[in-house]
């Protein structure tokens, strides 16, 4: 890890270090620590990761939780920050992660993809590995918020571009990303064969390490579901639940943090409803949105998710509590892919609901 300073007096790979060892030694995950601070869990894992500078506020938030004194490391002013040229561009990463998990991707998309191209025309040289491999995260965020807010075509250029970039600089970690964001969009957009064959590249490559592997377990499962064969789904879906907790090892890249029980709940609950299954992709949808970050761009996504399994199923009271949910999430919530999603939902409403809930889709359209 490269050690940077942090103004306030620390060096951020201190701090990150001693945060770990009380988040190991305690024996919490990164999203139990997340979600016990109020913070957003990408922050967090940026902090412990020496990718974002720790706070004063989020080490007192610490010290409380765990009666430990980081604090005072940050208040020391016995070191003197040298600002990086790089800090503007990991700062703007980390604001627009951090407003597309509470808010999503729309409002900040243009903002990300300007960074990404403004970065890009400063490469005049390929000998520097470690700009290199900076543009290529910033593609990659570029393209993940270019999805999120349902620009399809720009968000495939920055991850091939993250992906050609990435393989220029020799990062793995950000290769792998970028090949697992090109199979996500793929099942997104209805394209098996694709992600079948990139998913199979990340699940047999030996070099890959095993946290990636599972989530190239994942996308297969769902690329599988896709062309309705339900019982390799179902197979690929029961070994990627099994391989969760023996996936942890210590080559894993420092983004790989969200693969949890949650992902791999949430990806049955689609295969499921990819398989025309309905009924059975309400358990673990439901359950997802019990452990989802409530109120944020996960809660909109997984909320429609299960709106559209109790639509294909004819729940209309279960459907008007979820709708209204939902229409609660989307004053602050901009993704315009759950909102596609929601309006082909809602259709479905439409056609085959009793007239009291129409009118109560129809506020949610207004909102959407």
């Amino acid at each position: 890890m490269t050690e940077t300073v942090n103004g306030t007096g620390v060096a951020v790979s201190d701090f990150s270090e001693a945060a770990k060892a009380e988040l190991k030694s305690r024996g919490m995950s990164l999203r139990g620590l997340a979600k016990a601070l109020h913070y957003d869990v990408a922050f967090i894992s940026r902090v412990l990761n020496g990718k974002q500078k720790p706070s004063i506020e989020l080490a007192v938030s610490m010290d409380r939780l765990w009666g430990t004194e980081l604090a005072d490391k940050l208040k020391n002013p016995a070191r003197i920050e040298q600002p990086s040229p790089n800090d503007y561009v990991r700062n703007a990463v980390a604001h627009f992660l951090e407003h597309d998990n509470r808010h999503g991707g729309d409002h900040v998309a243009d903002a990300a993809k300007q960074v990404w191209k403004a970065e890009q025309r400063k490469l005049v040289t390929f000998e520097d590995k470690k700009r290199i491999a900076d543009v290529a995260e910033i593609a990659e965020v570029a393209g993940w918020l270019l999805f999120d807010a349902n620009r399809q075509e720009e968000a495939r250029q920055a991850f091939m571009e993250s992906r050609h970039l990435a393989d220029l600089a020799g990062d793995k970690a950000m290769q792998w990303f970028a090949l697992d964001m090109l199979a996500m969009q793929d099942v997104q957009n209805g394209n098996p064969g694709e992600a079948l064959k990139i998913s199979e590249e990340l699940m047999t490559n030996a070099r890959v390490p095993s946290r990636v592997a599972l989530l190239g377990r994942l996308r297969h499962a769902r690329a599988l579901a896709l062309t309705g064969d339900r019982s390799r789904t179902l197979d690929a879906l029961q070994r990627a639940q099994g391989a969760l907790q023996d996936s942890i090892g210590p080559r894993d890249p420092q983004w790989a943090w969200w693969v949890d029980e949650m992902e791999v709940i949430g990806h049955r609950g689609e295969a499921l409803m990819s398989l025309g299954d309905f009924k059975g992709a309400l358990p673990p949808l439901q359950k997802v949105n019990e452990l989802v970050r409530p109120n944020g761009r996960g809660a909109l996504y997984y909320s429609v998710a299960e709106l559209t399994a109790l639509a294909n199923v004819g729940a209309w009271r279960e459907s008007e509590t979820t709708l209204t949910r939902i229409s609660s999430i989307l004053e602050s919530v901009a993704s315009s892919r759950s909102r596609a999603r929601l309006k082909g939902t809602i259709r479905v409403i439409e056609r085959d609901a009793p007239d009291w809930l129409k009118e109560h889709a129809k506020e949610a359209v207004l909102l959407g």
